[in-house]
């Protein structure tokens, strides 16, 4: 196989086409190099291990890719590939034979690519395997050319013996850290892709925010030429500058919001303020909403750093969990809970809905990546989970035991 060709396949057929180059080396080694080698060839039981060997190999290629897809099925294979490689090492001269080495190989890659346990158990037992072969071999075989080659092989095995603690320590922990930077890279590099989508969304909306202007200054002046028109108790006009004045007030809050996220203006509050401006928001923009608020006692005294984004963050998710309980119940109704970690110093404010839950392949994408959603529903909680990383916090979806979802949103503790 052209060497280019190997490191562009999967880690199953690469595993895959070392077991193959295993079983064509002990092939070539037994019918074509047990002279040279000085293998002891003593048992015609080797031709039927060697065929079981192929059989085997041959069943477990075609179901390569499921059968190493989880830990328990790749150390399952490399535990019988030990067996297979100490039954030829039996039969081809034990603790005398040269290639008994070569047992080091499915430990080194139970080291690179398994859970700590794994090469740990398979060096274990190819130890054992070595140690009786050792313990058990014939006089004669300790023998060569009149001399005795006890102290020869016991150094071979106390060399195998240090070389898989080697595996089993240096490499395992080489290769965990490796694997420990390549997920926070990986971590990091979805970090970037996802602040790279909130700045497009911040540029589009500073940029619309900045065209309503005029338009809601043409407004107004139109809903005052009718109200001077039709005179100042008109229901329609008053809903009109009921819903103007809205939108005015929300065109002021986002550049004041801007201003200070740009300026990383930041002010230490009360949980308990501000759950009442929670609330109050609450009560002001959804009257119809049925809010269950627990809040302890020695949370709401807590101090905890905030900005202008972390209030309309948590009013996003109670505007979620409202719609979330209308579309299943027919009735808007939350329940908030908020409670203090002593473990991890922080806040943890949990808003659940009564709804039908959220969908298990949507729970790790949710508020991290942009979702197709009719509602928008992935939009929202991208940017709120945006907020409450910016603070230092974090947000966890979860399903509730009794139904509906759970949005977890945890805030780090200011010391007061």
């Amino acid at each position: 196989m052209p060497h280019s060709l190997l490191p562009n396949l999967r880690a199953s057929d690469q595993l895959a086409f070392l077991r193959i180059l295993s079983l064509l080396l002990k092939l070539g080694l037994t019918f074509t190099a047990a002279e040279t080698f000085g293998l002891s060839l003593y048992s015609p039981a080797l031709n039927y291990a060697l065929l079981l060997e192929t059989i085997y190999l041959g069943v477990t290629f075609s179901i390569r890719h499921p059968l190493q897809s989880k830990d328990s099925g790749l150390f399952i294979a490399l535990l019988l590939d030990t067996a297979f490689w100490i039954t030829w090492l039996y039969f081809s001269g034990g603790a005398t034979n040269a290639f008994i080495s070569l047992l080091l190989l499915p430990i080194a890659i139970a080291a690179v690519i398994l859970p700590r346990w794994a090469p740990w158990s398979l060096t274990l037992i190819s130890t054992l395997a070595y140690s009786l072969m050792l313990y058990f071999a014939p006089q004669e075989q300790m023998q060569h050319h009149g001399m005795d080659m006890s102290s020869h092989y016991l150094g071979m095995w106390f060399n195998f013996v240090i070389s898989s603690l080697v595996l089993t320590t240096s490499v395992a922990f080489i290769s965990k850290r490796m694997r420990r930077q390549d997920s926070e890279l990986a971590y990091m590099r979805e970090a970037q892709l996802r602040q790279e989508k909130l700045l497009a969304l911040g540029t589009a909306s500073a940029q619309m925010a900045h065209q309503l202007a005029t338009p809601l200054s043409s407004l107004r002046l139109l809903v005052e030429e009718v109200d001077e028109e039709l005179g100042h108790n008109s229901p329609a006009v008053k809903e009109m500058d009921t819903a103007l004045f809205r939108c005015e007030q929300t065109l002021t809050e986002l550049r004041c919001a801007t201003e200070s996220i740009r300026e990383h203006k930041r002010v230490d509050i009360e949980v308990g303020e501000l759950i009442a401006m929670l609330r109050q928001q609450v009560t002001l923009l959804m009257p119809q909403l049925k809010l269950e608020l627990e809040l302890d006692e020695e949370a709401s005294q807590t101090l905890v750093q905030t900005d202008t984004s972390l209030l309309p963050a948590l009013l996003s998710l109670v505007e979620n969990a409202a719609r979330a309980s209308d579309e299943h119940l027919q009735e808007q109704r939350v329940k908030i809970e908020v409670s203090i970690d002593h473990l991890y110093p922080s806040i943890r404010l949990r808003v659940r809905d009564y709804g039908i839950g959220i969908p298990h392949r949507l729970l790790s994408q949710l508020g991290h990546k942009l979702v197709d959603s009719p509602t928008g529903m992935g939009i929202a909680l991208m940017l709120s989970h945006a907020s409450f990383e910016r603070l230092g916090g974090k947000l966890i979806l979860g399903t509730h035991v009794d139904g509906g979802a759970v949005a977890e949103v945890t805030l780090p503790v200011e010391e007061s």
